[in-house]
């Protein structure tokens, strides 16, 4: 059974960078894709950004280059990390192993996700 834990702050101010960590448990980052999806309030599901196997990356261009995913295969995580957050970031953020194509909200395994607030 994969498992995925997101870690984080909560709560961030604007202008700053919010930094996301998940961590898995029962599959390994280098055998699959792996995404972060979020979802403002009262919106549906929104993919950010995946990173493949292969450690290849892929962004959404609404996020107009702000994003950025990194991995550490030692520790089996990956980590998102959002420049110059604004208000308009709030939203529960979710870690998912992917199925399908890498630049959709496709997953099979999703972590509980964690709410980020943008806020001063």
């Amino acid at each position: 059974q994969v498992q995925l834990q997101e870690s984080g702050p909560g709560l961030v101010k604007p202008s700053q960078t919010l930094s996301l960590t998940c961590t898995i448990s029962g599959g390994s980052i280098t055998a699959n894709g792996w995404k972060w999806i979020r979802q403002p309030p009262g919106k549906g599901l929104e993919w950010m950004g995946s990173i493949a196997f292969s450690g290849r990356t892929y962004y959404s261009p609404s996020l107009k280059s702000r994003a950025s995913i990194s991995r550490d295969t030692s520790k089996n995580q990956f980590t998102l990390q959002l420049s110059s957050v604004a208000p308009e970031d709030t939203a529960v953020y979710y870690c998912a192993r992917g199925t399908g194509g890498l630049l959709t909200t496709d997953y099979d395994y999703r972590g509980q996700g964690t709410q980020v607030t943008v806020s001063s």
